[in-house]
């Protein structure tokens, strides 16, 4: 067992080592698109903005991933970096959109992550009530069958107990 254990720990190492070297490390930026906030509601405002397209330079945004469709991006004044706004629209699912732009003078194509949640990072939702495992609970919502339980329990203690006490004494079982 010791033998065949060590050559496959190894090559177990190895394996991972490998693949953490060619996996892309999670959390890198998809592109060079700021998306603010990252993570939204449906029915809620995106910032995009970018420094891709130079400075002073205007990009079309496209949104339609996430059913908001296109939208422009210009330099605000005194600003370099183009920005843009649009809605995320109330209808939108849960789940992680690309959103582009493309810079109108070269053509370059740049995206970022959009984030849909349905709710916000402020505000989270706890948990309530019991878990719904099919086979019963310490403490269900029931209390007559937490009470029905509690004294089964109890005379299953006490019958156990009386019949080891009975063995003790030598009355025979």
């Amino acid at each position: 067992m010791r033998r065949t254990a060590r050559p496959l720990t190894g090559t177990a190492l190895t394996v991972a080592a490998a693949a953490l070297a060619a996996a892309p490390a999670y959390g890198a930026p998809a592109g060079d698109v700021a998306v603010h906030p990252s993570s939204v509601v449906p029915g809620g405002q995106v910032t995009v903005s970018t420094a891709a397209c130079g400075d002073g330079g205007t990009a079309t945004g496209d949104a339609s991933a996430v059913g908001a469709g296109s939208f422009s991006l210009a330099p605000g004044p005194g600003e370099q970096d183009a920005t843009g706004r649009f809605r995320v629209p109330p209808s939108a699912q849960p789940g992680t959109y690309e959103i582009t732009a493309t810079c109108t003078g070269s053509g370059r194509r740049i995206t970022g992550d959009l984030v849909v949640t349905l709710t916000s990072e402020g505000r989270q939702v706890h948990p309530r009530g019991s878990v719904k495992t099919g086979v019963g609970g310490a403490l269900g919502p029931d209390p007559v069958q937490t009470a029905a339980g509690v004294a089964a329990l109890a005379v299953a203690a006490a019958g156990g107990t009386w019949l080891l006490h009975r063995r003790a004494r030598g009355d025979g079982i």
